[in-house]
């Protein structure tokens, strides 16, 4: 999928960029858990996935 798709995927829906990026798994969890406790981090964090 294109990087910058994928980028603006996870400022608006951070999980589902991840989701896309990496499937299930820890990064998923970890990012869902982030967006429920405060939504700036699992953005940060999802671009950051989305990057890498």
């Amino acid at each position: 999928m294109n990087k910058l798709v994928l980028i603006i995927l996870a400022i608006l829906l951070p999980p589902i960029a991840v989701l896309l990026k990496s499937g299930f798994g820890k990064d998923l969890l970890i990012n869902v858990l982030l967006c429920i406790l405060f939504y700036v981090p699992g953005i940060i964090h999802a671009v950051w996935v989305v990057t890498k």
